[in-house]
């Protein structure tokens, strides 16, 4: 990966706005682009697009969506924005914040009325950090589906996606303006193409082991659960052109990815009351702080394993749910009419069980303080037939990256843009500040599609001749 003198890069096509990856953020800004009038070109290291996107749940979360107010609910940009200044506890940019809280909904919208995103909203348990029902997702709730929609809608506009096109190199001026991308095919053919405006929306550094081990060591040795195509990409090319970066610390890890299916568990069966235990059968954490800050805490005990501890009332909101079935229908789902008879299917101490349950009941009722602050007040106590999943932590993606303005145009540090670059979802800085405990819950997908979306409307306004 380099950037290279702009006179070495010879080519005998240009487009006006080049995207680089096809995730949700790439398929928004090409989207985007081609409203406003630009033609623009999708590079895809997959022979099919498969990135973080088709392997995340696919739901975004938005405010004041008529899908919301269809059921009733009051939702704002202002709510939403405390909400993720609250989970990363102020330290992030709150510029940024209120953009992406105010393109929330409008995008939701535009993806479902403009380009046939079928959305529905996500009901029966609340996320981590959100005060009121506000995810998005489609039919089956996967990230499969999400991605399908969205290429389908870049087919309908007609807007040229290469697969099978890795890029490897950039060529760019002095002054920073990228000039064409070099990429290469599975055969080792290598080739350029020139653009007028560079969207990268290539995602983190997760697939990137010693960037990992550098920048996040604490998530080093967890499992990688994210596309093996997030190389940071973004991020060296950024640092090489003279970007500022910030928050390479930050990631979304996940606390309860089914082991050994690799299926992340819904969150939903904790936040309804269900608990964690390890394999001595004692509870570690405050389970619903989020799933993100989790994933370290299941990995730091014995095994690098956790055993979720539920019931079928908490099973039911989550049935249907793409991953849920899978992991059903694989066997992983430990069911007893007894906790004494789960603890056995689990190879873990039936009286500590029994007694960690007990302990959760008096906490439900009111009577003592949990020594994680977690409250179980207003929930109920489980009820045969009990279930359980063996989980453990993963690393989902990173949200540190390059540092945008609010027209998802590059900066440098001293805050001036460099000249044709955008960036957006995983490639840019997130919202999250600058560890794990600030990961909002579909933070990375709302990232994704509101940045994306307007870093191809910028681009295209900049190739127009407009103020991006």
């Amino acid at each position: 990966m380099a950037v290279l003198p702009a006179q070495e890069g010879r080519f005998e096509y240009s487009v006006p706005v080049l995207v680089i990856g096809a995730g949700a953020c790439g398929l928004t800004a090409a989207l985007a682009a081609k409203e406003s009038g630009a033609e623009v070109l999708v590079l895809e290291r997959d022979a099919k697009p498969t990135g973080s996107t088709t392997l995340s749940t696919g739901l975004i979360p938005a405010a004041g969506t008529r899908f919301q107010k269809a059921l009733g609910i009051v939702d704002t940009p202002e709510l939403l924005a405390d909400d993720i200044w609250r989970k990363a506890k102020g330290e992030t940019d709150r510029a940024m914040v209120e953009v992406v809280a105010t393109a929330s909904g409008p995008t939701i919208e535009w993806l479902a009325d403009r380009h046939g995103v079928a959305f529905k909203l996500v009901e029966g348990f609340l996320y981590p950090g959100h005060s009121v029902l506000r995810m998005h997702g489609t039919p089956h709730r996967t990230g499969e589906e999400l991605e399908g929609a969205l290429l389908a809608a870049a087919g309908r506009l007609g807007i040229d996606i290469m697969a099978s096109a890795t890029a490897t190199d950039l060529f760019a001026q002095s002054d920073g303006r990228v000039t064409a991308v070099r990429f290469i095919r599975p055969d080792g053919v290598q080739e350029t193409i020139g653009c007028d405006t560079l969207v990268l929306a290539c995602c983190g550094f997760g697939g990137d082991k010693e960037m990992v081990r550098r920048e996040i060591p604490e998530i080093a040795d967890a499992e990688f659960w994210g596309h093996v195509g997030n190389k940071g990409d973004a991020v060296k090319w950024g640092r090489e052109l003279g970007a500022a970066v910030a928050d390479l610390g930050s990631y979304q890890g996940h606390g309860a990815v089914a082991v050994p299916y690799g299926n992340p568990l819904n969150w939903g069966v904790l936040m309804n009351g269900g608990y964690q235990v390890n394999a001595l059968g004692l509870r570690f954490s405050n389970e619903v702080r989020g799933y993100s800050e989790q994933a370290v805490e299941v990995i730091a005990q014995p095994g690098r394993i956790a055993w979720d501890i539920y019931d079928e009332a908490r099973e039911r909101p989550i049935l249907g749910f793409a991953d849920y079935e899978a992991i059903r229908s694989l066997g992983g789902i430990r069911k007893a009419a007894s906790l004494r008879e789960l603890a056995a299917l689990l190879g873990i101490p039936a009286g500590d069980l029994e007694r960690t349950d007990a302990e959760v009941n008096l906490l439900r009722e009111g009577t003592g303080d949990d020594r994680w602050d977690r409250s179980f007040r207003g929930t109920q106590p489980l009820q045969a037939p009990f279930c359980a999943v063996k989980v453990t932590g993963a690393l989902f993606h990173t949200q540190g990256g390059l540092v945008i303005d609010i027209a998802a145009r590059v900066l440098r540090p001293d805050r001036t843009p460099l000249p044709n670059l955008f960036a957006g979802g995983g490639a840019a800085r997130g919202l999250s500040g600058p560890s794990n405990w600030g990961y909002f819950s579909g933070g990375g997908l709302l990232t994704a599609t509101t940045l994306g979306r307007i870093a191809g409307a910028s681009a295209g306004r900049l190739v127009a001749g407009a103020d991006a």
